[in-house]
């Protein structure tokens, strides 16, 4: 496997395997907030987080990663 490695909450994340990343929004029912991360198929990753605060500053790292890895 050629490709970097990101861990997040447990998973380890193929940075060259993400397609698309949104934005941070609130969960339903309020269960904090949350992103996705869109991979190849239907696959999808929904990270949920206590904190709007927590939740973007793990998706600027992700970010950030994503961007490393080019």
């Amino acid at each position: 496997m050629t490709g970097k490695i990101y861990e997040l909450q447990g998973y380890a994340i193929v940075l060259d395997k993400v397609i698309f990343l949104t934005r941070v929004f609130a969960a339903e029912e309020a269960e904090g907030f949350q992103f996705n991360i869109r991979f190849g198929g239907d696959l999808r990753l929904s990270p949920k987080f206590a904190t709007r605060h927590e939740a973007d500053l793990q998706r600027s790292l992700l970010v950030k990663a994503l961007n490393e890895s080019l």
